[in-house]
């Protein structure tokens, strides 16, 4: 699903990633770990082409994202969807119109203004699935500005069920809440992947989050340093 060959990543003279190869499989649920500074956000950008990489390759489905412009870029990028630390939502707009949002890689620039405006039937019965399996159904028509920092983090998890992306990529998503609602969310990715098929890339800072997870990769000094299974991942020895 997602490859990096050979990467090197500079930023002026700091080197964020150091001839970095590594592969994650269709439907694999992968947990990145390692100090701040280790190359996991730099890792992360690069997987929706956020920019290209100073040496080697970044592929999505065997293809080389760099060599993807526009049009052809945008249907890759309609593939993932992206749940970031600060949630990446609209305040004004209900928990329900965020999560129609997921749906926009599929629609054109009016059809996405309709939807957010006025959705069929059939589209408000899928967000409200969608917010259901979050635990949100009753928030749907709730601002988004009225909701707690953890349901906030589920409207983005409901997003990304609607987007019905292939490649889920969750950047610190747990990083601000409480360890028990943390774990929730946490379950929640693991859980719609799992549902899905769906491929599930999240950095974390806690490593006692990486239970549930297929694979658990541990970054230093923008090297891969360990890399094994969640239940015999030691850090630093993988």
């Amino acid at each position: 699903m997602l490859a990096y060959e050979g990467v090197t990543q500079r930023f002026g003279a700091r080197v964020a990633l150091d001839a970095l190869t590594l592969r994650i499989a269709d439907g694999e649920r992968v947990a990145l770990v390692g100090p701040s500074g280790s190359g996991k956000t730099s890792l992360f950008r690069l997987a929706y082409a956020a920019f290209e990489p100073t040496v080697g390759r970044v592929l999505l489905d065997g293809v080389d994202l760099a060599g993807l412009h526009k049009k052809k870029l945008r249907e890759a990028r309609a593939k993932i969807a992206v749940i970031f630390q600060a949630h990446g939502l609209v305040d004004r707009l209900s928990a329900g119109q965020n999560a129609i949002a997921g749906s926009f890689g599929r629609r054109g620039t009016f059809d996405s203004i309709r939807a957010i405006l006025a959705p069929t039937p059939n589209e408000r019965a899928n967000v409200r699935e969608a917010l259901e399996r979050v635990g949100l159904a009753d928030r749907i028509d709730d601002r988004v500005f009225n909701l707690s920092g953890g349901q906030r983090q589920r409207v983005a998890v409901a997003r990304a069920i609607v987007q019905e992306a292939r490649l889920v990529l969750a950047d610190e998503p747990a990083a601000s809440l409480d360890p028990e609602l943390a774990r929730e969310i946490v379950d929640l990715l693991l859980d719609d992947a799992a549902t899905r098929g769906a491929t599930l890339v999240c950095t974390l800072h806690q490593p006692e989050l990486t239970s549930g997870f297929d694979r658990v990769i541990e970054l230093r000094n923008g090297r891969v340093v360990g890399d094994g299974s969640a239940a015999r991942f030691v850090l630093g020895t993988g």
